[in-house]
């Protein structure tokens, strides 16, 4: 198992987590829109047009918190607004290394980015192999109009899975066995709309991976955006051996 300093998945908020593996860090999925500067999350690019949500609330819900954002490499693991934003755009250096889907890479380089690294399998970063895995956004038709979706591996002597925006389905409890992660990052809040089953991970989503699986679990993307209606306290209740950090707040090993 690895130590404090090997592993590590700090919550900046919603989605955006700082990796950190063997001194090597990762920004993931960086949104960082101002609270309340972005539409309800059914008026935002990539949402098909009949969806519905309880609430018209602007997003994010909460603001960002003051963490220190030093990372070596950016990875999105798709593009909806609440995982990488015009913000992010305007902020991040243009020649950052950004690992992504291969379907969006060429978005990327529209947005002016010079270092894209679409992961068609793997690839490797500072000694660190990163393996891009499978994610279903949904159930049904629905999760087919969400668009694809990945989560990414990060594996070096210790592992990392972030499995993104994901309900849990086979090739979830797949990668799992065949990685064996010391550390799991799981999207909760249980997103949903008024149409259709949740398409992020709820109570028994996580509870389906922690019985899969002896890695430690932090479970991110909860009580940030509008249509993501589990609550930290009710994913605390429901589950055991389970961390759900506050934003800003670190998880390690």
């Amino acid at each position: 198992m690895a130590t404090e300093s090997d592993i590590s998945a700090q919550l900046v908020r919603n989605a955006t987590v700082l990796a950190t593996i063997d001194e090597t860090t990762f920004l993931v999925d960086p949104m960082f829109t101002p609270q309340g500067e972005m539409p309800t999350v059914t008026e935002s690019p990539g949402v098909p047009e009949f969806l519905t949500t309880a609430n018209q609330k602007r997003n994010p819900l909460v603001p960002l918190p003051d963490v220190d954002l030093d990372y070596d490499a950016v990875v999105v693991t798709h593009r909806h607004p609440d995982h990488w934003d015009e913000a992010a755009i305007e902020e991040l250096d243009t020649d950052v290394p950004l690992f992504c889907q291969p379907e969006e890479a060429d978005e990327f380089t529209d947005d002016g980015f010079t270092d894209v690294r679409p992961v068609d399998n793997e690839a490797t970063f500072d000694g660190i192999t990163i393996h891009r895995t499978p994610g279903q956004h949904g159930h049904g038709e629905l999760a087919e109009g969400m668009g694809p979706v990945s989560g990414f591996v990060f594996e070096a002597e210790n592992t990392l899975y972030v499995a993104g925006d994901t309900i849990w389905y086979d090739p979830v409890e797949e990668t799992l066995d065949r990685f064996d992660p010391d550390m799991v990052v799981l999207n909760g809040g249980e997103a949903q709309f008024e149409q259709g089953e949740p398409i992020t991970m709820g109570v028994d989503d996580v509870n389906a991976v922690r019985d899969a699986t002896d890695a430690a679990i932090a479970v991110v993307h909860m009580e940030a955006i509008n249509h993501c209606l589990l609550s930290r306290g009710e994913l605390r209740s429901g589950t055991q051996d389970v961390v759900v950090p506050e934003d800003g707040e670190e998880v390690t090993l």
